[in-house]
């Protein structure tokens, strides 16, 4: 029933040339298609409820549903069946993913006094939720090795390089002992591959109430923040080499496929680890003694934190159940009228570690209320331009396994089709906190100025930039995008296939320590995080009018000033950062030369004096700093001619065909240097900070590792890379000048 409007559509485009964009208007839209997408939008909005929100997270949260749940499973059955009424072509994508669970944990403190850990998280007085302990998963960290030490404790601060190179001065080797390390810093992972890269044979990893705990604030149930007995669950996979199933890299985990054996599995930990709370961490750091931990190591138990080792001396053993389980990926989908071949992706998990209520359900319930008040609109009549493909993800909290057997399963086809992926996960009261491609920085302003924020009503970029300004930062002009690292469902779509992604939602209000905890329940959420769901409604609103505009725009939204100014910075920072670093070294190995670190030195310590490092030599940045001049010039003769062309049919189709996929151009398929399946040059997960971002990590991380021969071929790299994508965009200047010089034939405006 389509092809005959298609065939409509063209006729009329042959005779209206419409303009790409001008000032005053929204970008990719013609003056006409926006006042219509504004209505639209008005629309959508009128069709969001609250009551929808409340009710699917009592409903999902209502039992635990980690993988291979029977709950979780449910869910996303209960989820299909509603994308189903709501108009959606929908089914359920299996995967076979490998999800270790626990079947031994045991910890023990033997000398100088004797504990045994408790491991559990007790019911809370006034959350029946807290209380279906024989529904739970234990707290463990998921896809730690099995494994049975005992050895001397050595407190290692946040289990960071820096930790290990301040213990190093310090004289402290971690060889052949157990490790115990406080959460944040970094991403979890880290803390164990990095203790086994130091010789550490085991890993313990706790909350500090000073980070999480009642330093911060009244705890659960009182208040918000987590208890003695609260204990942080989560994967511990190395996913800055890669995510998703360990045992099938780069290719979906579907029924029979071919598989690694576990001892050849890259990004299994190598030393086994195990999460506790600060209430069986307290006995453990304790029984410490040796040097007093530096000031900022630490934390606001009741005693004087020493690093060891010893003579604390702990057992550890742990073993797991090995087993695939299925991921139920919800996959649902509304055929675009004009461009069915161009998707807009939009997505949010639906597994968790316990619950969920928070980490994903407030989040999942925002996505199904968005699409729901699509369908109502496609029940008027209106049907999108672009294919709306709305998902929810399994398996995200192993290691984005569900996003990522998928991506990798359909690598062909989105590389094709994919215009756009949209990501959310959890969501509370706040502030705006958006990370993305920078070539759609200035499409995610326009959406961030016409969204109210519901306690101020002001919009929610308003909001944004007023805390920017009382927290001291400069007076921004546009809300910025942080650069993506990893940490959620984004990662395959940006990381690994090259597609403009965003990840967004509303926090900083809603603060609290229930992440990963058996607290993460309905009750917890509807008191401390976003009573009446006002914020879930407001993330609907501003995921709903990325989607939507990015689906009617007349010429997709990507702009290109502003990424080579963001990229320029970044590369700033790169060549600011290798003459720091060449001054530091050098400054450090004449302070070793001369003997002043010894003199230095508190003589009642133990002290070990560094060895010198190499010195640190001139990059040749020219190649990069001549590539992002060549690349300046392109964006500017893009948004130049973009003003004042108008647009064919014929034209427009290119133009959108070629921006579709302009982000590709900034992937390699050789990847990283030693992580090729990040393939994206501009943007990745630290090797070491694991969801923190390294941008130009290439050449970044090179440099910060001392691989200086890899940095040099490293800025040729990327030179490269940002070559090529200026060429393409002089292909999209190159359409822009065709229809402009139709204009010019035509006469004057």
């Amino acid at each position: 029933m389509r092809q005959p409007q298609l065939s409509a559509l063209f006729i009329l485009a042959c005779f209206f040339l419409m303009p790409f964009s001008a000032p005053g208007q929204l970008l990719g839209f013609s003056q006409e298609s926006a006042t219509a997408q504004k209505k639209l939008e008005a629309q959508f909005d009128a069709q969001l409820n609250a009551k929808n929100l409340d009710e699917w997270m009592k409903h999902m949260a209502a039992h635990p549903h980690h993988v291979g749940s029977p709950w979780g499973k449910q869910n996303a059955e209960f989820m299909a069946a509603r994308f189903r009424e709501w108009g959606f072509d929908t089914k359920i994508e299996t995967f076979q993913v490998l999800f270790p669970t626990p079947k031994l944990r045991l910890l023990e403190l033997l000398e100088p006094t004797s504990y045994r850990a408790g491991l559990e998280e007790p019911p809370v007085a006034g959350d029946a939720h807290s209380a279906q302990t024989d529904e739970m998963l234990p707290p463990y960290n998921c896809f730690s090795i099995d494994g049975d030490v005992t050895a001397e404790l050595v407190f290692v601060n946040f289990g960071v390089p820096a930790d290990y190179e301040e213990l190093e001065k310090l004289g402290v080797d971690v060889k052949g002992k157990i490790v115990i390390a406080r959460y944040y810093g970094s991403w979890r992972g880290i803390k164990p591959k990095v203790a086994a890269e130091k010789g550490a044979i085991g890993c313990i990893i706790y909350s500090d109430p000073r980070e999480d705990g009642y330093f911060q604030g009244d705890v659960y149930p009182e208040g918000a923040f987590k208890n003695e007995y609260g204990v942080q669950r989560g994967s511990v996979l190395d996913m800055p080499l890669y995510p998703g199933d360990p045992l099938t890299p780069g290719y979906g985990a579907v029924e029979g496929a071919e598989r690694l054996s576990r001892e050849d599995a890259p990004t299994l930990t190598k030393i086994p680890v195990l999460p506790i709370s600060y209430k069986d961490a307290q006995p453990l750091l304790a029984a410490l003694s040796g040097q007093v931990a530096p000031p900022s190591w630490r934390g606001a138990l009741p005693f004087t934190y020493h690093v060891g080792p010893g003579p604390a001396k702990v057992h550890l053993k742990l073993e797991f159940n090995w087993e695939l389980k299925p991921a139920y990926n919800v996959i649902a989908k509304m055929e675009g009228s004009a461009y069915p071949d161009q998707w807009i992706i939009r997505g949010n998990h639906h597994d968790a570690w316990v619950h969920g209520a928070n980490d994903p359900i407030s989040g999942m319930v925002a996505v199904m209320e968005e699409a729901r008040a699509v369908g109502e609109l496609a029940k008027s009549g209106w049907r999108p331009k672009r294919t709306l493909v709305y998902c929810a993800w399994d398996a995200e909290e192993p290691a984005l396994l569900g996003s990522t057997e998928w991506v990798e399963h359909h690598a062909r086809e989105l590389r094709q089709k994919a215009v756009v992926y949209i990501n959310t996960d959890s969501n509370s009261r706040g502030f705006l906190d958006a990370g993305g491609s920078h070539t759609l920085e200035q499409f995610f302003n326009e959406v961030a100025r016409d969204v109210k924020d519901p306690q101020t009503g002001m919009s929610v970029y308003e909001r944004w930039r007023a805390r920017e300004l009382v927290e001291g930062r400069p007076e921004p002009k546009d809300f910025s995008l942080d650069a993506l690292g990893s940490g959620s469902d984004y990662t395959p779509f940006i990381q690994h296939l090259g597609i403009a992604s965003f990840s967004l939602g509303f926090g900083g209000e809603g603060r609290g320590g229930e992440y990963h905890t058996a607290h993460d329940t309905y009750e917890h959420y509807t008191r401390f995080k976003d009573p009446g769901f006002q914020y879930g409604i407001t993330l609907a609103q501003v995921a709903g009018r990325l989607s939507l505009r990015l689906a009617e725009a007349d010429v997709l939204p990507f702009e290109f000033g502003q990424f080579t100014e963001t990229v320029s910075t970044y590369a700033e920072e790169v060549m600011k950062m290798a003459g720091q670093l060449r001054e530091q070294t050098e400054k450090e190995n004449r302070l070793i030369r001369e003997g002043l670190y010894a003199a230095a030195a508190d003589p009642t310590k133990t002290f070990v004096v560094p060895a010198p490092k190499p010195e640190v030599p001139y990059f040749n940045f020219a190649p990069l700093q001549n590539a992002l001049s060549s690349l300046k010039k392109s964006a500017g003769a893009f948004e130049e001619v973009r003003k004042k062309a108008s647009l064919n049919t014929e034209q427009q189709t290119a133009l959108n065909q070629l921006l579709q996929t302009i982000e590709q151009q900034l992937t390699r398929n050789q990847g990283l240097p030693r992580r090729p399946w990040y393939r994206h040059h501009i943007y990745a997960p630290g090797f070491y900070t694991g969801y923190g971002v390294k941008t130009l990590p290439g050449v970044r991380e090179a440099i910060e590792e001392r691989k200086f021969t890899e940095a040099q071929e490293q800025i040729g790299i990327l030179s490269g890379v940002l070559s090529g994508f200026a060429q393409q965009i002089d292909k999209g200047t190159a359409i822009l000048q065709q229809a402009r010089a139709v204009d010019s034939a035509n006469g004057p405006e």
